[in-house]
């Protein structure tokens, strides 16, 4: 499950004076049956499933569980909100979560009950999301957790251990594929016992980024950007491997961590005719690659970037580089925000603007996976229906049906491989940025069919997180 390009999880590492938001990031891709994409969640349908009524025999539904009252569920949702990485890299989650929850309590909330999101900055630190767990589980008792999207889960163990469901969290590190009681947003296929990471500490990613920019743009060579950091090279790595292995011919670049110099990888990558570009850098090297591009008038059929950039700040963090901004290509798992005609999507928006209006200009997929995990867990909820329990919750995430978010979502689960390393079936959606008539405008352009995945059979890579 996963792809190289867009594995899983959005991995966000820490060097020695910053924050690499590497290209090995969220999930793109699924091992199923092409016939999990045909038709939906047969037990959801389309669209935000409407709020229902369903109480115990007498009309009262009874305190069923931790954090479950006749009338009320308390969820948690930890954020690392405070950080010096700056207050968006991690809370956009937070707000879809929040948008999705208020519109389901105005509509009365599920079974009877409504939800209360209490809400725990973490500041970014270990001992900050410990502190927040020890808070939201021993004094608030929350039923779950939802949204979540923090640095450092140094309290994933603790989380577990005490067998609270956290549902649709952002997978930043590896603790999604690893504790039993930890459900991403993205799905996992690996045994999650919480003695190692994935496969006896290896996980599995697919090419099908590469295969579709080969298919649809005929990209031939491709320039690879990372820093001379151990994460930023080991990723850079594995995207060249993949690269290799849907048949490119690849650049390397490596600039310096401290002092890096895009102007010559920029020009090197010209000398070579690299029409495709992917790195290993963070948001800020992003920008200053795509403006050293510009400069030295290397025009690329895509500089592809990691779903956490698939936001609408790029028409001002990409200001000075217009060239390589229209070139932008973001992948992800998730049918793009800007594509309303899809209801799914439009009741996102609309929960978003009604919530959050003054973030209109700063809408992301990132906000929408929230919103998602919002939708995720409340559609667990309502199967429970008003015996509502942490082991019925649980049992909804772990059936054997995938769980595509009423269309929303390439079809996710739970579900352990037993042959992991075979070849993977993979989706996802591509979008490119294009800038607008007017100054200020612009939007991510569908690339991909409205409303649908493309999706390609490709083979697995290993690689250890």
């Amino acid at each position: 499950m996963g792809t190289l390009g867009e594995v899983r999880r959005l991995r966000v590492r820490v060097g020695v004076a910053g924050c690499l938001a590497l290209t090995l990031a969220a999930a793109c891709g699924t091992r199923l049956d092409s016939s999990a994409f045909r038709g939906g969640d047969a037990t959801l349908g389309g669209g935000t499933a409407p709020a229902t009524v369903t109480t115990a025999p007498g009309g009262t539904n009874p305190a069923s569980d931790v954090g479950v009252t006749a009338t009320e569920i308390r969820v948690g949702l930890m954020v690392s909100q405070t950080s010096p990485l700056g207050s968006e890299t991690f809370s956009p989650p937070r707000y879809g979560a929040e948008a999705y929850f208020d519109h389901l309590n105005a509509q009365g909330g599920v079974n009877g009950r409504t939800v209360r999101l209490i809400v725990c900055d973490d500041g970014a630190t270990a001992i900050g999301n410990q502190s927040c767990a020890h808070k939201l589980i021993d004094s608030d008792k929350v039923f779950a957790f939802a949204g979540n999207s923090v640095f450092a889960y140094a309290s994933a163990p603790y989380v577990s251990g005490h067998d609270v469901p956290d549902v649709g969290g952002e997978p930043v590190g590896n603790a999604y594929d690893q504790y039993a009681h930890l459900y991403s947003i993205y799905g996992s296929d690996s045994p999650r016992t919480g003695r190692s990471v994935g496969f006896d500490g290896r996980l599995f990613g697919g090419t099908e980024v590469y295969r579709w920019f080969k298919a649809n743009l005929a990209a031939r060579t491709a320039g690879v950007v990372y820093y001379n950091q151990s994460d930023s090279q080991r990723y850079g790595d594995l995207t060249a491997a993949g690269l290799q292995l849907e048949g490119y011919q690849v650049v390397r670049e490596q600039v310096d961590f401290a002092v890096p110099n895009m102007d010559a990888a920029s020009i090197d990558m010209r000398a070579h005719h690299v029409d495709i570009v992917f790195d290993a850098l963070d948001a800020n090297g992003n920008v200053t690659l795509c403006k050293a591009m510009d400069a030295a008038h290397l025009q690329v059929k895509a500089k592809v970037v990691t779903v956490q950039s698939w936001d609408d700040t790029v028409r001002s963090q990409y200001n000075g580089a217009s060239g390589c901004r229209n070139s932008l290509y973001a992948t992800a798992g998730d049918l793009s925000y800007d594509d309303v005609s899809v209801p799914v999507v439009s009741q996102f928006r609309a929960d978003m603007r009604a919530a959050f209006p003054e973030r209109e200009s700063r809408v992301s997929m990132w906000e929408e996976e929230g919103w998602a995990s919002a939708q995720w867990f409340t559609d667990a909820v309502r199967a429970c229906g008003a015996q509502l329990t942490r082991a019925c919750l649980e049992a909804y995430l772990q059936r054997p049906t995938p769980y595509d978010g009423h269309g929303l979502l390439t079809p996710r689960s739970f579900t352990v491989n037993p042959a992991p390393g075979g070849p993977q079936h993979n989706c996802l959606a591509v979008a490119q940025w294009q800038d607008g008539a007017a100054a200020g405008q612009g939007a991510w352009v569908t690339r991909t069919p409205v409303g649908q995945f493309s999706c390609f059979d490709v083979p697995s890579v290993p690689y250890t997180p």
